[in-house]
């Protein structure tokens, strides 16, 4: 009976290649979360609210690792050098995906829907542009034309390089003719830090890594990305007559192209669970974090579609050739 136990154990592994047995082992171990932003970021908020949960439906532990610089895409370049193996996954906003491939692609040189394949878009949360709340400027418009009067001289305070908040404040810059400096940080977190500190005029980052601020009055909002509930008295561009809006900011999980279906199929199912759980509706929603489950396939389209728009954008504005 043994000898018979043996042979079927070798006719089945013969059978399967190594890609089908890491499969049928995953998780093989700790599922490890590169995290594109520093500690305490929103992001890292939300990933880590996220990976409780995952954590449970995956039985084994899911371990954040913080890799912030270049606007996601040192975390994106260490992810897709990572074992396909599925055991080590990207959360990623859309800097990462699209505006720092656009703004500058030799250091995000890879493609977003060939090098990774999408898990899950998971959560959404609006830009807003901040000031002190003694700021002189009460308005976008007094902002704007404080801006004007002093060139060179507004310090805007935001994520890195090739990040949202960079994207738009270079589109600020480019429709209201306004001379504002962008101030990269490795995250939000720092940026917070800089402008309580007051070593900054403004910042511009996700509401989720302001909205606690905000509502303790250290900082005021002057324009924002889409409504919030919360804070509906801030304004879009739009509808102070410009013609473009700030871009929001999502969240979304990858793995590296060459996953296994079985392990990816096993993550996918995890993250839709997290996403949807209302304990984390509970944590997030003060945060102004909104979730908004979207499955790999849509993920995709809106990394396609976010992508062309950003660069056709980038184009028209003269921010790259």
């Amino acid at each position: 009976m043994k000898r018979l136990a043996r042979r079927l154990f070798l006719a089945i592994a013969l059978a399967c290649p190594p890609a089908c047995l890491l499969a049928q082992a995953f998780p093989a171990g700790p599922i490890n979360v590169v995290v594109p932003l520093a500690p305490g970021d929103a992001a890292d908020v939300t990933a880590r609210s996220m990976g409780e949960e995952m954590a449970r439906h995956l039985n084994t532990p899911v371990v954040m690792i913080n890799r912030p610089g270049a606007g996601g895409a040192v975390a994106a370049n260490s992810v897709m050098q990572a074992r396909k193996d599925g055991q080590t996954i990207l959360f990623a906003q859309n800097s990462a995906l699209t505006f720092r491939v656009v703004l500058d692609p030799q250091s995000a040189a890879y493609d977003p829907l060939r090098d990774l394949v999408p898990l899950g878009l998971t959560t959404r949360t609006p830009s807003v542009l901040v000031v002190g709340s003694d700021a002189p400027y009460k308005t976008f418009a007094e902002f704007i034309d404080y801006a004007k009067k002093n060139p060179g001289k507004v310090r805007i305070g935001h994520p890195g390089v090739g990040s949202v908040g960079d994207f738009c404040i270079r589109l600020i810059n480019a429709m209201t003719g306004a001379d504002l400096v962008g101030i990269p940080h490795n995250g939000a977190a720092p940026v917070v830090t800089a402008l309580r500190g007051g070593h900054m005029e403004g910042a511009v980052l996700a509401l989720g890594a302001l909205s606690t601020q905000m509502k303790a009055g250290a900082f005021r909002g002057v324009v924002t990305s889409s409504r919030a509930p919360e804070f509906a008295d801030i304004p879009t561009l739009k509808e102070l007559g410009y013609r473009e809006d700030l871009f929001g900011v999502w969240f979304s999980f990858l793995a590296p192209a060459g996953t296994p279906d079985a392990a990816r199929k096993a993550l996918v199912e995890a993250i839709e669970l997290a996403v949807k759980s209302p304990a984390i509706t509970a944590r997030l929603a003060p945060m102004g974090i909104v979730q908004a489950y979207a499955s790999p396939e849509q993920q995709a389209m809106e990394i396609r579609d976010e992508f062309k728009r950003v660069g056709d954008m980038a184009r028209q504005s003269g921010l790259v050739k």
